[in-house]
């Protein structure tokens, strides 16, 4: 018999790398038949052995999609009829209730620790960004409790889980064994003098204080893939002299940053200081290192033990110009340095820091569900 599982999001692409990726992609692999609910616009299809449902036209905006775009997905999931509902978006947790009272299982992934992140929301005032937080997190603890399981894309969020509901798990955003390595890739002493920042784009990552580092670095180019979250920003860096030094490759894919990273010299993911970057795992520092890349990374804890632990790249401030300057020269400047962290890197993603581990973990909480 093949267990019928549902995997649904309001918010995020049809071919999200974590969402349809990795844990769709895999559980049908393992056997399982894999429907992903999504609200594209796009149609239905089948990948990967993946059936795709689109309940309609992408959400002109958030209300809409928190209304109209949740209905419909709650439509949708009804009529599938699955034994698992693995639900992907804060949103969508309303959801959840009404198909745990239908007798469904319900899972809940968190890939973000929800409260932490809207005190950075850039649109919303400060007073939403105090209050929402506290309100949030208390709907969390009276909701949550009625879930199956929970899931947390890092640690520190599942440790935060565990105490709201015991049966909490930790599956980790690690990359594909193999995905964005290397045959596409050059060798290093022929590679140009390039670093790379690939993902969304935005002031709370970084964007400034990397782009104005260039005004240090001559005769250095940026590599920046991704699409910038917010125009005023996109408009100011793009009318600075350092500017003459990025390569703006806009959205990408995966194929294309495989090119991408195989080309350049050293990845780069400062992010600054909030409560929700601290405590994270950046997708994109693993698939840097998954790569064969060193790494420069913010000077965060979580983030120093992987960079420093495995010798596989250098720690700054991200608010500090002068440093992300300093570790892109010195990456740049020291390549037999630099070509050891990218070796480093890559054994520490073969190692340990790969989705081959984490889909296991998925695979056992499956198993002990059903």
């Amino acid at each position: 018999m093949k267990y019928k599982v549902t995997h649904l999001t309001s918010a995020h692409p049809r071919h999200d790398i974590r969402i349809f990726l990795k844990m769709c992609s895999s559980l049908a692999k393992e056997g399982y038949l894999v429907n992903l609910v999504v609200a594209d616009g796009e149609g239905d299809e089948i990948c990967n052995e993946v059936n795709i449902f689109d309940t309609g036209e992408k959400a002109k905006g958030r209300i809409e999609r928190m209304t109209k775009t949740v209905n419909s997905v709650y439509e949708k999931a009804k009529e599938l009829d699955s034994d698992i509902y693995h639900l992907h978006d804060p949103e969508l947790i309303p959801i959840g209730v009404k198909l745990k009272k239908l007798g469904k299982i319900v899972v809940f992934d968190a890939h973000e620790d929800l409260p932490k992140q809207l005190k950075s929301k850039p649109y919303l005032n400060i007073f939403f960004r105090k209050i929402l937080p506290v309100v949030f997190g208390l709907y969390e603890r009276f909701v949550f409790r009625k879930f199956d399981a929970l899931i947390g894309a890092t640690s520190s969020i599942t440790n935060k889980l565990k105490k709201i509901n015991s049966n909490s798990f930790t599956v980790n955003n690690y990359p594909i064994l193999g995905e964005l390595s290397s045959d596409l890739s050059t060798t290093w002493d022929v590679r140009a003098n390039e670093v790379c920042y690939l993902g969304g784009i935005a002031e709370i990552r970084g964007i400034k204080q990397v782009i104005a580092s260039l005004d240090e670095t001559p005769n250095i180019k940026l590599n920046l893939a991704g699409r910038f979250s917010e125009k005023h920003v996109e408009e100011e860096v793009k009318s600075w002299d350092a500017w003459n030094q990025v390569n703006e490759l806009g959205f990408i894919n995966r194929e294309e940053a495989a090119k991408v990273l195989g080309r350049s010299k050293a990845g780069i993911v400062t992010f600054h200081n909030y409560p929700n970057h601290v405590d994270a795992q950046p997708n994109k520092m693993f698939e840097y290192m998954s790569a064969g890349l060193p790494i420069i990374t913010s000077n965060f804890p979580m983030w120093k033990d992987v960079v420093e632990g495995n010798n596989c790249g250098i720690c700054v401030d991200p608010m500090d110009i002068y440093a992300i300057a300093e570790a892109i020269n010195y990456i740049i400047n020291n390549p037999k340095d630099a070509e050891l962290m990218g070796i480093n890197a890559l054994a520490a993603i073969k190692n340990k820091y790969n989705w081959s581990v984490e889909e296991q973990a998925l695979f056992k909480l499956y198993k002990e569900l059903l």
